[in-house]
């Protein structure tokens, strides 16, 4: 994918979760549209966004 961020495993972009959040869609639509990606590798991201911006917030 030409150096896009993907989930490990599968070619859905990290960005693919991203839009759908912020289009206000939930964890679960997006896990519905993409079946290759699971619950657990979306939460895992969003705890190392999470843990990262508190790193530079501080």
């Amino acid at each position: 994918m030409g150096g896009t961020p993907v989930f490990v495993g599968t070619r859905v972009p990290i960005q693919t979760l991203l839009d759908y959040l912020k289009a206000g869609e939930t964890i679960d639509d997006f896990l519905d549209g993409f079946p290759t990606v699971s619950r657990g590798q979306v939460i895992a991201l969003l705890e190392e966004v999470e843990k990262q911006l508190i790193a530079t917030a501080a």
